[in-house]
């Protein structure tokens, strides 16, 4: 009860400390003497005493000494031993806590000889029986000794030596030396004592009927006067004979082993007897656990299912993979008589653990789709196992940190001592990969791996969480499509699926540099991908050519960024007048694009040729090729009729070997014959009014308004203002100072450049002398001032409007 518990079991002492009180602390064990000294204990001072220290039922820790180890108390058929246990948060053991325990347990009666096998030591003990030295007797001399027996001929009179037997030698030792080899020897008023480690030198591995022993062949010498008194204190433990079938333990000791039995004749069994975790079990107890005693005439067998009662399955890792171990701790104790010793007590605590045996964690996906939560959990695992991180898109984080990336863990703990781990992480968590997989749905997916260790062993494993939740929520991209002058242009309205996609037009991904190389205009603000393509361009459809109009598409399509596999198309297609082909100029020149249809999917267009096929195209595209000439040249025909002269020919293309075309363009420029234009004009009888210049200073302001209220301008941080072509940029100027309600304010030049200096180039008048520019396709269009808040002098603002474009030269985009 409590954090620590003492139980008596026959010759040994255990104590178990509570895994729950001891957890996450730093603990070292002493024993305190009879002085009241404190030894404090490791690894190789334990087995060499008498002590064992393990772990059982996964965390809980078991200390275990012998009736005669070192610092034991013995009086009678008693033995005493005082334990000091220090825990500390640290490893430096600062502010350790001490407890003292103390415990005296009844023993007896000794046999004549007794054996035992512990998981870190063997030990043998013998009755003592040294005669009493006779009143007066004469002390031998050291040199008598050397004609007595060779082995004593080195040491001192009354101490004791040990002799190891080797199949090549025997080696003596005295007690200091042994001692100090690590081997345990002491002497009890009636009883004499070795204690072997497994890891002593001068152990060997013998096999007994088909059973491996870790054996030890000893002599212990004593001499007394003119008496050697030899002590046989051979030792054999075994090592093996454990055998794993049909899930089932199989735990075969022999009952005579030759090294334990040398020198005796006859044998009779008094006595054995098995158990669990040093607690001797009846045959009826033995039976309600299904386990198995056999004793036959050569050996002892204990048939253990795997899994019974009175042994527990521990986790286990090999090569990284998570599995669990069954343990039992056996208890054998034999006792036999024979003509050599008497009774012989045998006793063999044996921990036998199962092979690794891979166990597959079971991953439950309870997501609530209603609350958009994901909720995993990862299960069953035994009470050894800690999570320790997680790894969430490449990156490692502790748990507590865990739950700033949006993922709450929790712990689940079972009646049997077993949990399993909750992750709950929110859909819209960085961390959850979203995926459009059709049919309106997305699918929401956790990938996490999740890193463990376990106690005591501290062997580490990671399990990957993969978890994938469908929910009908997608929202796919729309567009609309429309065309204005030459350019056909798509807005695509974004989803809630489509991050990701890419646009392609005719299988070329549509990059910003690729926009700019082609001179498209591309934009995406976040909400919407807006995309304007020339007429003539490479990659437009030109898919229909009648005199009305010729019909042109553009089609574009949403590719997934990952697999680049077709998700969205979108097209849209408009009718160009055929004029926008062709230029008649005044001079007799004529310019005429040809465009290639899609119905000839071999037609280069660089072989494209008028009537005379020496007139070749001067510019060529992958879909368009362009011709300049004289209406005198090239084939042209001329017809005439009382108002117009006709100019005709046709853009052809021959596949080699073939005078018949396989693709003919017609076209035609007519000029006027004759051209009446009327003028009106009047005379002016009074002189205009005269201008006188002067000097003064005038405060002016530029801006630029959002719309043709022209009550919201641009702020500063606004610019640069970015438009798409042909819409408006509303301006105002303003006469600030004087505030003379004489003054008129007129304008008079006003240009576009190409960069912030107004006397770079390209220029393109805007304004030339107050008036709009007569050359412009779209003109500025004046504005009227009226009064109003703002405006208090109308004559001293000027309001006008500018279509956007573009500088260019040839088709290709003038940059800065």
């Amino acid at each position: 009860t409590g954090p620590m518990s003492l139980e008596c079991l026959g010759n040994l002492l255990r104590l178990t400390l509570s895994a729950e009180y001891f957890e996450d602390k730093y603990l070292s064990f002493a024993v305190v003497d009879q002085s009241g000294i404190a030894w404090e204990l490791d690894e190789a001072m334990a087995s060499q005493c008498g002590y064992t220290v393990t772990y059982i039922n996964w965390s809980n820790i078991e200390f275990r000494a012998s009736a005669l180890s070192c610092h034991s108390r013995l009086e009678k058929d008693a033995f005493t031993v005082t334990i000091q246990i220090k825990a500390s948060h640290t490893p430096d053991m600062k502010n350790a806590t001490t407890h003292l325990k103390s415990a005296s347990c009844h023993y007896g009666p000794w046999s004549p000889r007794e054996l035992v096998c512990e998981s870190n030591y063997m030990e043998v003990s013998v009755r003592k029986e040294v005669p009493q030295a006779v009143k007066d007797f004469i002390q031998d001399e050291p040199e008598d000794w050397t004609h007595a027996f060779p082995e004593a001929k080195a040491g001192e009179a009354s101490m004791w030596q040990i002799v190891f037997h080797q199949p090549e030698e025997k080696k003596a030792f005295l007690v200091s030396d042994a001692w100090s080899a690590g081997y345990g020897l002491n002497t009890t008023d009636t009883r004499v004592l070795l204690r072997i480690p497994y890891t002593a030198e001068q152990i060997q591995l013998i096999e007994d009927h088909g059973i491996t022993f870790s054996a030890v062949r000893s002599s212990i010498f004593y001499k007394q006067q003119w008496m050697i008194l030899m002590v046989d204190t051979s030792v054999a433990c075994p090592v093996d004979g454990v055998d794993y079938a049909n899930k089932t333990i199989t735990w075969t000791v022999p009952k005579h082993i030759q090294l334990l039995s040398a020198g005796a004749t006859s044998f009779k069994d008094v006595l054995v007897e098995a158990g669990v975790n040093l607690y001797k079990l009846s045959a009826k107890e033995m039976a309600s656990r299904k386990y198995v005693l056999l004793n036959d005439l050569n050996a002892i067998t204990v048939k253990i299912p795997i899994g019974a009662e009175g042994g527990y399955y521990k986790t286990s890792v090999s090569s990284g993979q998570h599995g669990a171990k069954y343990t039992i701790n056996l208890f054998l104790e034999h006792q036999w008589e024979d003509n050599k010793w008497g009774l012989t007590k045998h006793t063999i605590v044996k921990e036998i653990e199962t092979p690794f045996e891979q166990v597959e964690l079971a991953i439950t996906n309870n997501s609530n789709l209603s609350s958009r939560l994901m909720n995993v959990t990862l299960g069953t695992l035994l009470p050894d196992v800690e999570l320790v991180n997680l790894t969430i898109e490449g990156v490692t984080v502790a748990v507590p940190e865990a739950v700033q990336q949006g993922c709450l863990i929790h712990e689940i703990r079972y009646a049997n001592g077993s949990k399993a781990y909750v992750i709950q992480v929110p859909f819209d968590a960085p961390s959850i990969k979203k995926e459009y997989v059709g049919a309106d749905m997305r699918a929401y997916t956790l990938n996490i791996t999740l890193a463990f260790i376990t106690h005591p062993t501290s062997e580490t494993f990671a399990v990957p969480v993969i978890a994938v939740s469908t929910v009908k929520d997608a929202v796919l991209p729309s567009a609309r499509g429309f065309c204005d002058g030459r350019n056909l242009h798509l807005i695509i309205t974004h989803g809630n699926v489509d991050q990701n996609w890419l646009p392609f037009i005719s299988d070329q991904h549509l990059t910003p540099e690729v926009a700019q190389k082609y001179n498209y205009s591309l934009r995406n603000n976040g909400s919407h991908l807006a995309i304007s393509v020339p007429f003539l361009s490479s990659h437009v459809n030109y898919e229909d050519f009648h005199t009305s109009g010729i019909k042109v598409s553009l089609h574009l399509t949403l590719k997934d960024g990952i697999t680049l596999a077709n998700r969205r198309d979108f097209s849209v297609s408009c009718r160009f007048p055929p004029s926008d082909l062709i230029q008649c100029l005044p001079s007799g020149t004529v310019v005429i694009t040809a465009v290639k249809p899609v119905g000839i999917a071999d037609l280069d267009t660089s072989l494209l040729v008028l009537r005379d096929r020496q007139c070749k195209p001067i510019l060529v595209t992958e879909k368009t090729a362009t011709f300049k000439f004289n209406v005198n040249t090239c084939g042209t025909n001329r017809k005439f009729n009382s108002t117009t002269m006709m100019y005709e020919n046709d853009v052809l293309y021959f596949r080699p070997g073939d005078d018949r075309p396989v693709y003919q363009l017609k076209f035609v420029c007519l000029y006027a014959i004759k051209q009446t234009v009327d003028v009106q004009y009047e005379s002016k009888k009074n002189p205009p009014p005269s201008i006188k210049p002067g000097f003064g200073s005038l405060a002016l302001s530029l801006k630029i308004f959002k719309d043709k209220s022209y009550t919201d301008p641009y702020q500063e941080s606004e610019y640069p203002v970015v438009k798409y072509l042909r819409e408006a940029l509303y301006f105002e100027v303003e006469l600030l100072q004087p505030e003379d309600v004489r003054l008129e304010l007129n304008l008079g030049d006003c240009w576009a450049t190409n960069t912030q200096s107004q006397d770079s180039l390209p220029q393109w008048p805007i304004l030339i002398n107050g008036c709009e520019n007569s050359k412009d396709s779209y003109r500025t269009v004046f504005q009227e001032v009226n009064y109003s808040s703002r405006a208090k002098f109308p004559q001293h603002l000027k309001r006008f409007e500018v279509r956007m474009f573009t500088f260019v030269q040839g088709t290709t985009l003038v940059q800065e």
